[in-house]
């Protein structure tokens, strides 16, 4: 994807290839302010890579709506956190702790 002048194609496709590569830190809000305000100027400024990340918006939105609220049976957590003590006990053992 490209963006502004052809002349400075080039320059444009790294740059969109650096903000679609780091899209996910930038909707997750896991960014520092300046990196963040710099993607936040490149999305305003080139619509292909702003088509992109809403795209990716809305995808993260649909997989936190389906997938967000699932929390595991109590009974499958419980039998993975007693798994977890028991391997943490034989790691003990084994190391001589």
């Amino acid at each position: 994807m490209a963006c502004g002048d052809p002349a400075e194609r080039a320059d444009s496709e790294s740059r969109c290839s650096e903000v679609l590569r780091d899209v996910w830190k930038f909707l997750d809000d896991e960014m520092d302010p300046d990196n963040r305000a710099k993607v936040q100027q490149h999305l305003d400024e080139c619509s292909p890579c702003l088509e992109e990340a809403g795209l990716e918006r809305k995808l993260k939105e649909l997989l936190h709506r389906k997938c967000g609220g699932d929390r595991a049976p109590d009974h499958l957590r419980q039998r993975v956190v007693a798994s977890l003590q028991v391997t943490v006990t034989t790691v003990r053992v084994t190391r001589g702790e």
